[in-house]
């Protein structure tokens, strides 16, 4: 079975620093037709469900854990028996949406996670989020990035947690290692690539 990328769209809020906004947030979802594993948790489990369309979910596979990101994943756990992957480095965030529950699995710079016969590799790219990762598929050609890269540029710092210098040294140091054409999965909005991000990042 050929391993492919599903998406969706959901929206909720995201709310840090005493502020609260709407957000649109993707869903996305990698593997077969038999497996796959679901990339963050946002807003709504049965939104994700439908994209998941009946697999079974070998993980929860979190870029980092801001709420509109994570909001949903112990419920989501417990729709699909599957575990919650995070960074260690974001338990501050994490506590603060669910200060009374821990994920499952620390992930780790480098750790390959396979599902469908494609392996998704985890890159550290703090600065958005301490713990932030993207997850890279070299067999799809394609970065999930979350909320560090998008069209036009690195993601939003000037938060609690994030910086500014950090994120442009992560986009720099580990996803322009990646080739030009390697597709671009944000968390919000719209696909991109390395290559125009090159560009716009200068």
């Amino acid at each position: 079975m050929t391993v492919r990328v599903d998406h969706g769209v959901t929206s909720g809020t995201f709310s840090l620093d005493g502020e609260i906004h709407e957000v649109e947030n993707n869903i996305w979802v990698i593997g077969d037709d038999t497996d796959c594993i679901v990339i963050d948790a946002p807003h709504s489990v049965e939104d994700i469900l439908a994209v998941v369309d009946g697999r079974t979910v070998k993980a929860i596979l979190c870029t980092h854990a801001h709420d509109d990101h994570v909001r949903v994943a112990p419920a989501l756990r417990v729709a699909t028996g599957a575990p919650i992957l995070l960074h260690p480095d974001d338990r501050p965030l994490w506590e603060l949406t669910h200060a009374d529950e821990l994920w499952d699995v620390d992930i780790t710079d480098g750790q390959s996670i396979k599902v469908g016969g494609a392996a998704l590799t985890v890159l550290h790219t703090p600065g958005h989020a301490p713990g932030a990762v993207c997850i890279y598929v070299h067999d799809l050609g394609c970065v999930f990035t979350g909320d560090t890269l998008f069209q036009g540029g690195p993601g939003a710092t000037g938060r609690s947690f994030s910086d500014a210098r950090v994120i442009e040294q992560s986009i720099r140091r580990r996803l322009f290692d990646l080739p030009d054409e390697t597709v671009v999965h944000t968390g919000h909005g719209s696909d991109t690539t390395i290559g125009a991000e090159r560009a716009n990042l200068g």
